[in-house]
């Protein structure tokens, strides 16, 4: 059914539960795991107040980086096949052309749980993806996520 399944994740808890789910689903299924992690290409900032970019996206990818390899390490160590990306756009953006370009044919994500005001300003990654996939997307809530 799945053989490509993609886990985009930003190393918060909601993200681990979504990795949890992600491995139970591609052990069943035979699948690989693809692990993305994107640096938002929105949180340098804009005018006088930006700070240096290319300083911003360096330390962004290389928190990415320790992010998907540790969530590669505890994916092989389920005897789950892996992959790891990091990209620097728009997260939603990138989560669906990775999930085209790779032909992925499930998405596994997080929720934080944000409800009202919270999720109008802070918007939902993975409600835009939900919106806008082509494949199937897998929402997974912690408990106690906010």
């Amino acid at each position: 059914m799945y053989k490509r399944i993609l886990v985009p994740t930003d190393g918060s808890g909601p993200a681990d539960g979504a990795v949890e789910h992600a491995v139970n689903l591609a052990s069943t299924y035979g699948a690989e795991i693809h692990v993305l992690y994107v640096v938002d290409i929105r949180s340098a900032g804009q005018g006088e107040w930006a700070l240096d970019a290319e300083a911003v996206f360096e330390a962004g990818r290389g928190h990415g980086d320790a992010v998907v390899n540790e969530v590669a390490d505890y994916v092989r160590s389920k005897d789950v096949s892996v992959t790891t990306a990091v990209r620097t756009g728009i997260p939603a953006e990138e989560i669906h052309d990775y999930a085209d370009e790779e032909g992925c044919d499930l998405v596994v994500m997080g929720t934080h749980g944000r409800t009202g005001l919270d999720r109008y300003l802070l918007g939902s990654v993975t409600e835009k993806v939900v919106r806008q996939s082509d494949v199937p997307v897998l929402t997974i809530r912690t408990a106690g996520s906010d």
